[in-house]
């Protein structure tokens, strides 16, 4: 009788078939290396459960110095050389997530990371959650980054005229839905790049930063501008150490103007976690050394030829050392000149330091190539770069993406 009271179960199982094809139950066919027994399975469970939680996906900045994401200059090479200078944290170009999403080549290469940036992120730029999200889930899968930021301070025209970059600081439902379905899908922190506003004297990030710190954004980078202001004003460190309190606990950043180390220490006394330098590291590179050790220096002219050499060297490792690869490394050099020229050596200043709004005046160098990095003319440009990488190539034509002096 027992016997046939443990079969019963099995009988009923098989849908009350009484007849002789009764299931057998089977072991499911799992590969040898990773079986194991229940003891080892359970002792296996129990040990990890007492681990501490991975602290790999929170992101701990506070206090260094981050090079900000900037569209055509702030490329692979460059950034080689800012680490080299002692920049902390760097971040890639702004790629656009529905580009990325059709699989656009030159989009993706926006995300490749070099193996000396030991902490890197990378900015997405888009106007719609299900796209952000998606490609936030993407990104989540394929590329080995320590944060993703969402630009919400692009203010050209052709972003914000489709809903992105600083537009989605007047889209605050859309901006929402884009943080909190990127957060969720993200296996690493989500940090967000603001302006003050749209408008110039019209503010919004005092009222989003505790939003945003509500829909799980890790930090946020403020940059003392509005989109209307672009570059006609100082950036406003006042209203950014305002927002420093309405944004805490969560960190906030703050970017604007910063061309020394004076310039640093009075940024870092509005309170702001840490320093995200844009322009200030494209006029001078060593500017992080200068942070660092608490000093102008006065780099000589063979010494930023050396820099410039250092960069054609990674260019050509980055983009090929064939025609096309050399070319592509002088238009960036040549894009990355039309800054440089700002510069004014420290031993050539009455008053010190250079502020970033002053305009250098016509100079003679100590030099030859001093003056000739001096030079606003694209022609000249054109000169330092066949120093270093041979003659242009016939009918060469440089316009510079920020409208300068054109070359043809």
């Amino acid at each position: 009788m027992a016997e046939g009271a443990a079969e019963a179960p099995a009988k009923s199982d098989g849908g009350g078939d009484s007849g002789s094809s009764t299931l057998e139950r089977g072991v499911a066919p799992i590969k040898p290396q990773y079986l194991t027994t229940k003891e080892q399975f359970h002792k296996f469970l129990e040990a990890r459960g007492q681990e501490q939680p991975s602290q790999e996906t929170e992101l701990d900045i506070s206090g260094k110095l981050y090079l900000a994401p900037l569209t055509t200059c702030g490329n692979l090479p460059f950034r080689r050389i800012c680490k080299r200078f002692g920049a902390d944290v760097t971040c890639g170009e702004m790629a656009v997530c529905t580009n990325l999403l059709q699989g656009q080549t030159s989009e993706w290469a926006l995300l490749k990371r070099h193996q000396c940036e030991d902490i890197f992120g990378v900015q997405l730029e888009g106007a719609f959650p299900d796209t952000m999200t998606k490609c936030a889930e993407l990104l989540n899968r394929t590329v080995e980054v320590d944060f993703v930021d969402i630009n919400v301070g692009c203010p050209i025209d052709l972003v914000y005229k489709k809903g992105g970059g600083c537009a989605l600081m007047n889209r605050s439902a859309k901006f929402q839905q884009i943080v909190r379905g990127m957060n969720q899908v993200l296996d690493v922190p989500l940090t967000v790049k603001i302006r003050m506003g749209v408008q110039e004297r019209v503010n919004l990030a005092h009222r989003l930063l505790p939003e945003l710190r509500d829909w799980g954004a890790a930090l946020v980078t403020l940059h003392g501008r509005s989109r209307e202001q672009r570059y006609t004003k100082l950036a406003d460190w006042q209203y950014i150490e305002q927002c420093v309190a309405v944004a805490s606990p969560m960190p906030l950043f703050g970017n604007g103007d910063i061309l020394s180390y004076e310039d640093a220490n009075r940024a870092m006394q509005t309170g702001v976690a840490g320093i995200m330098i844009a322009r200030g590291a494209l006029l001078k590179p060593w500017l992080f050394t200068e942070i660092k050790e608490q000093r102008h220096w006065d780099i000589s002219s063979s010494e930023r030829l050396d820099i410039l050499r250092d960069f054609t060297r990674f260019g050509l490792e980055h983009w090929g050392s064939d025609t096309q690869g050399v070319e592509k490394t002088r238009r960036f050099l040549l894009e990355w000149l039309s800054f440089l020229c700002r510069y004014v050596p420290v031993g050539l200043l009455e008053r010190l330091p250079q502020r970033i709004n002053e305009r250098p005046p016509y100079y003679l160098g100590r030099d030859y190539l001093e003056t000739l990095m001096a030079s606003q003319r694209a022609a000249d440009w054109i000169r330092i770069s066949e120093m270093l990488l041979g003659p242009v190539p016939p009918k060469f034509v440089f316009l510079p993406k920020h409208k300068a002096n054109a070359y043809k």
